[in-house]
């Protein structure tokens, strides 16, 4: 037997289970009875899952023991001192210690029970293949030799009858197989989602530089905007984390005495913050430095505000759709330009230099909300050019309508990729198989803090064609968080994704059953 992917298997087992029930001859019956024991089964080995499981668990109750020895520290008191070459307080680095540690234990016990969970599975998917190919066997064994050319011309009463028992103990075994590989399948996918966001979670580690501290690495990974869940508004993203630690071992030593003393000097822990995120987004210590004078000393409120274009008050478990505004004006697009305003927010989202030019002007004290509308419209239609998008009316009155694949592949990675690392791969779903099996790559990419655009589509009365484009920006348990360029941010569920229904993050016409689809994703590549 060959190893074949989990979809693959999926697919072809749904085929086959097809063609037996409606075999309407004893070789075809055969046939695809062969070719469904041929699949092969379920892969894993469920005790070694479940020795890794309590592997991890066991490590739950000594990252519990670190936590309760931080907090006692913490709760002698400790004096106003700074540490570290950031210059950050040690009451805070005990907070994030405590913070860190509690994370940990989480992540351990999170990743045991996503371990015993597909160890279950596993099993019990086994089992039910097993099942599955005992039947089909006896309906095999039933049916006997192949009928030779002139025998399949005629069958009388008892082979007929012979034929359909066999059929029928066949479906019923080719639909345990069929179960036994949508439940491992389900179970793997759900486990790698996990188990990637757990690993995005272990965020110190992430920030790899020589010339910080532990102490500096605790605290800048702990750092989370204010006015909502710190683990839901974390200004550092793991990817942040990682290509900041790669930028400061990079630079010359003039430069990173430099980057030291704006980090030492920097007001709050989220100023601090910033200007490493601005490091990481690509830009010089020169320019690092000009944005760092726009921010000194402006409080945590004002950097969310002009900094943060998505902040996340409503949790996962939240229904409804959620406004990212500034200043009482949408975050949102501008007629026909869903495409190029989700790609302006998205680089406002990893790019926090470009976001205060959006918020705060050329000088960052422009804090006019109907400014920041004209400077938001300017840049959407900026890239409706840059990407070659469609236009309508007349010369003198043109407005976008809309923008192709190409188009938008060319904006993202233009204006994206430059401050993410990677870059970015459009790919066509035609159905649910193919949603399901770029879920996993779409889960690891936000919980890296990397935006997914993808674009849903749906047909009207008339049977005209409309798209609209979105991004996915977010990852907890089985909901993605995804931005509509309406300005909204919206939890929806991976099933509902699968399904190709959006109609939560959108409106109800892009809804199953109005033949709305997820169809295209923009996926990042190493």
């Amino acid at each position: 037997m060959t190893t074949e992917d989990t979809t693959d298997r999926r697919k072809r087992l749904a085929g086959l289970a097809r063609s037996i029930s409606s075999a309407g001859s004893k070789n075809d019956l055969i046939d695809a009875i062969d070719d469904a024991l041929a699949v092969s089964p379920p892969m894993g080995d469920h005790a070694t899952l479940e020795s890794l499981a309590r592997t991890y668990r066991s490590q739950v109750e000594k990252a519990n023991d670190v936590r309760d020895r931080v907090d006692k520290v913490a709760r002698k008191g400790l004096p106003e001192v700074w540490v570290g070459r950031t210059s950050v307080l040690a009451s805070d680095v005990v907070s994030a210690a405590s913070r860190d540690a509690r994370q940990m234990a989480e992540a351990f016990e999170g990743g045991a029970k996503a371990l015993l969970s597909l160890a279950d599975a596993v099993k019990d998917a086994r089992v039910q293949d097993r099942d599955g190919r005992t039947k089909l066997h006896s309906a095999r064994t039933m049916l006997g030799g192949r009928d030779g050319f002139f025998d399949d011309w005629h069958e009388d009463d008892e082979e007929e009858s012979t034929r359909l028992k066999a059929r029928s103990v066949a479906s019923a075994g080719a639909g345990l197989l069929l179960k036994a590989a949508d439940a491992a399948d389900d179970a793997a996918r759900a486990a790698a989602r996990d188990l990637n966001k757990w690993a995005s979670e272990a965020r110190a580690g992430k920030l790899d530089t020589n010339g910080l501290t532990a102490a500096d690495r605790l605290a800048l990974a702990d750092v989370g905007n204010v006015g909502g869940d710190p683990e839901l508004n974390e200004i550092l993203t793991a990817n942040d984390l990682e290509r900041s630690g790669r930028a400061m071992d990079r630079l010359p030593a003039a430069d990173r005495a430099r980057m030291d003393r704006l980090l030492a000097d920097a007001s709050t822990p989220q100023e601090k913050a910033y200007l490493m995120k601005a490091l990481a987004a690509g830009y010089s210590v020169d320019e690092v430095e000009e944005f760092g004078g726009k921010i000194h000393g402006r409080d945590a409120v004002w950097l969310r505000e002009h900094l943060a274009p998505v902040s996340t008050g409503n949790g996962p478990s939240a229904t409804g759709q959620e406004n990212q505004d500034f200043d009482g004006r949408l975050w949102d697009q501008d007629g026909e330009t869903c495409v190029p305003s989700s790609t302006v927010t998205a680089r406002a989202i990893v790019d926090p230099v470009y976001a205060l030019e959006l918020t705060g002007g050329p000088d960052g004290t422009d804090d006019d909300p109907d400014h920041f509308r004209e400077r938001l419209t300017d840049e959407q239609l900026r890239l409706h050019e840059e990407g070659d998008g469609d236009n309508s009316g007349w010369l003198w009155d043109r407005k976008p309508a809309g923008m192709d694949s190409d188009g938008q592949v060319e904006i993202s990675e233009k204006e994206l990729s430059p401050h993410t690392g990677d870059h970015y791969e459009s790919q066509d779903m035609g159905g649910e198989d193919d949603r399901r099996d770029v879920l996993p790559d779409i889960e690891r990419s936000v919980a890296e803090g990397k935006p997914v655009p993808i674009n849903i589509e749906r047909y009207d009365d008339n049977d005209d064609w409309h798209g609209h484009s979105m991004m996915i920006i977010g990852q907890e348990g089985d909901k993605l968080q995804i931005y509509n360029p309406w300005g909204t941010t919206t939890w929806v569920s991976e099933e509902d994704f699968v399904k190709g229904d959006l109609s939560a993050a959108a409106d109800d016409r892009y809804s199953a059953a109005h033949k709305g689809n997820v169809n295209r994703v923009y996926i990042q590549q190493d």
